[in-house]
């Protein structure tokens, strides 16, 4: 399986308002439920007013349009990393899955994957 790495280091945030999104951005997630408003963007488009925000994420994506019959896909991405002691937090698309990890953990998170089989594609 492909994996293709993100440019850039991302931010994981918790937002008052939607208001405070810039939809213009590239690239960016935007969870909302009953209890909170997330968004993970580049760092550099965070937006000002955040609540509580945790910078330093690197991210990384399933390369191709995963079928939804596709079971453990992400799951054995994140045993992998698990089993070396890094931690994910995940966002999945209709089409994809992607995966971010802490910068320090970003080299030794691709090195573990492709030592497992998988191919890392250069920066997008």
């Amino acid at each position: 399986m492909d994996l293709k790495k993100i440019e850039g280091q991302l931010t994981v945030c918790k937002l008052k308002s939607t208001a405070d999104i810039d939809l213009n951005h590239d690239f960016y997630f935007i969870g909302r439920t009953d209890e909170e408003i997330s968004l993970v963007c580049k760092t550099e488009d965070t937006p000002a007013e955040t609540l509580v925000r945790d910078d330093g994420w690197r991210a990384f994506r399933i390369q191709g349009t995963l079928d939804f019959s596709m079971i453990g896909v992400l799951s054995k991405i994140s045993s992998i990393l698990a089993a070396n002691k890094i931690g994910i937090f995940a966002v999945s698309t209709y089409n994809t899955d992607y995966i971010l990890v802490k910068e320090d953990d970003f080299d030794a998170s691709l090195m573990a994957l492709q030592e497992n089989g998988y191919t890392v594609e250069p920066d997008l």
